[in-house]
């Protein structure tokens, strides 16, 4: 998932048939080959040294680095690699894995991960929610299928907006066929592929694929903790904690990141929550966490980038605002690059002139968003928006027209 960001951006880039192609019989099999093992050496030209520069790092702050899997010896010992460390508080920042899902066939399934090292040429593709199906229409697939599970009303909310209605046209256009609501409930291995049963309203409907992209979400990785050993309570997968990521039944413990799923899951959020969590362990609990204002970007072909609330949460939250939403396919941003879907919703509150959501998708609205962002986190008006003077022609100088 870190990486999805570079492939896209390389698609967009080189989309004559170039690069990370796959399945494409106008280019030759062995440069799609060739073309996967450059992007992946690309990657790791960047993930590679991180290990070594962090130890060197943590070498000058006087900070033990050990290595192995780690696991609880007790409400305040962790034993790593056969040694047993003991500490007044213990700080939990494993990563994440893929949930299980509990259906029948799921062994069939691949991971995101697995398919962006995939040197394999599938035509049909089904792909499990939003995440990465645009790349398989650009690669070439001939068909794509992506089945949506049901998310309650929040999903049914975003899929309301304008921008998301723009998105699923756009993958209608480029020839994927977006199923909302659908649930898989099996995958069985045939002859000519894979047969994915899905279920809308109690109909079953079935759907063939060479290869299905399983990326339904993550887990914390967990398990391997040996958690209980710490007297660590776990709620549905979770660690319970308090206001300052403290554990509730071991407030030795501390958590961020997927282990404590306490904000968005997204990197600026857990290095925000890192600063709090040393800065309380450090000095005591006085520091709390502030996710006001964190922009996500789905870096999908036109990205899709949102900020703030939604239309349904502000009306929840009681607020009263005015929401101006409109696509904008005509204007110059997404003419000048022939980008067909270009749309917004903002929503400003009533009386205070505050941004309390902005939902953008089309071309450099991940940049745009940041904007809005810092808006929303520092407090500034919808005014003091339009009086800016952005460069001309970027993204930002549409804002003034947004709001």
């Amino acid at each position: 998932m870190i990486f999805f960001v570079d492939v896209v951006e390389i698609l967009y880039l080189t989309h004559d048939d170039g690069f990370f192609m796959l399945g494409v019989d106008r280019i030759n099999g062995r440069f799609i080959r060739t073309a996967l093992v450059h992007r992946n050496f690309f990657k790791r030209t960047f993930t590679e040294p991180v290990p070594a520069m962090k130890e060197t790092f943590f070498a000058k702050k006087n900070i033990d680095t050990y290595h192995g899997r780690a696991h609880f010896y007790g409400s305040h010992l962790v034993e790593v690699g056969g040694e047993v460390l003991t500490g007044r508080f213990i700080l939990i920042g494993v990563g994440a894995v893929p949930m299980r899902l509990g259906i029948l066939g799921e062994e069939h399934l691949v991971t995101s991960t697995d398919f962006a090292q995939s040197t394999a040429k599938e035509n049909r593709f089904s792909w499990w929610r939003l995440h990465r199906r645009r790349l398989c229409s650009h690669c070439g697939s001939s068909r794509c299928t992506s089945n949506c599970d049901p998310e309650g009303e929040a999903h049914a909310d975003a899929v309301r907006s304008r921008p998301c209605q723009l998105a699923h046209g756009k993958f209608y256009q480029t020839g994927i066929d977006v199923r909302i609501r659908t649930r898989v409930t099996a995958i069985e291995k045939s002859n000519d592929g894979l047969a994915i049963r899905a279920s809308l309203n109690d109909r079953e409907e079935m759907f063939n694929a060479d290869l299905m992209v399983y990326v339904a979400g993550r887990v914390p990785d967990l398990e391997p903790l040996d958690l209980a050993v710490a007297g660590v309570v776990i709620e549905k997968g979770h660690l319970t904690l308090k206001e300052f990521l403290q554990g509730v039944s071991n407030p030795a413990i501390y958590a961020v990141g997927d282990a404590a799923s306490s904000g968005p899951p997204l990197t600026p959020v857990v290095s925000h929550d890192a600063k709090v969590v040393a800065a309380n362990m450090l000095n005591g609990n006085y520091q709390k966490l502030d996710y006001l204002g964190v922009p996500s970007v789905a870096f999908t072909i036109p990205p899709i980038a949102s900020v703030g609330l939604s239309e349904k949460q502000a009306h929840e939250n009681g607020l009263k605002f005015r929401m101006r939403s409109e696509n904008a396919a005509d204007w110059y941003t997404a003419r000048r690059v022939a980008e067909s879907a270009y749309g917004f919703k903002v929503l400003v509150e009533e009386g205070t002139d505050r941004i309390l959501g902005a939902h953008l998708i089309g071309p450099h609205v991940e940049e745009v968003i940041n904007i809005f962002a810092l808006s929303i986190r520092k407090g500034l008006t919808a005014e003091d928006l339009k009086t800016t003077m952005f460069a001309y022609p970027t993204g930002a100088s549409d804002i003034a027209s947004m709001i």
